[in-house]
């Protein structure tokens, strides 16, 4: 009886030790309160922004793809997506910041319209024929660039071709 006893009192001594010592699971991000507003007093200004800024990125994807080999044309492709894609994640970023959940869900579905979803498509085919490096990017606009062309492959030459 007592080896029975012996062996449940190392078990939790044991356990206590594990408890103690092992180290803490990650935490999940956590989200800033915020404000508790989904956006502040000066939304329209933004919102217009953003339509003009998806007005720019059309604008570049939509011309040409021989224009993309000059160097005037390859710096309006660049610049017009670089433009729209810096604004996307910087305010995908800084909505939460500023406003909490509510601002992290207002601003993703403000930046998941149909417009959206086309310059998405349009930046991954003229990646996938070879139109775009991300290296072309600045680091903000490079960090959504790269989500939205993960799984694309290469397949063009794109301006060598």
């Amino acid at each position: 009886m007592n080896r029975i006893w012996l062996l449940l009192w190392a078990a939790v001594i044991w356990q206590m030790a594990a408890w103690t010592f092992a180290p803490s699971p990650p935490s999940a991000p956590q989200i800033p309160a915020g404000d508790g507003q989904a956006f502040g007093s000066n939304e329209q200004y933004a919102v217009d922004a953003r339509d003009s800024e998806r007005q720019g990125a059309l604008r570049a994807l939509e011309a040409p793809t021989g224009s993309r080999c000059t160097d005037a044309g390859r710096k309006q492709f660049i610049s017009g997506l670089n433009a729209y894609y810096y604004q996307r994640q910087n305010q995908t970023e800084r909505y939460p910041e500023i406003h909490g959940k509510a601002g992290a869900d207002y601003i993703a579905a403000q930046w998941s319209g149909p417009d959206d979803m086309r310059i998405d498509r349009l930046t991954q085919e003229a990646y996938s024929n070879g139109y775009l490096r991300l290296a072309e990017f600045e680091e903000v606009a490079r960090k959504v660039v790269a989500a939205v062309v993960k799984d694309e492959h290469v397949i063009g030459k794109g301006c060598a071709g």
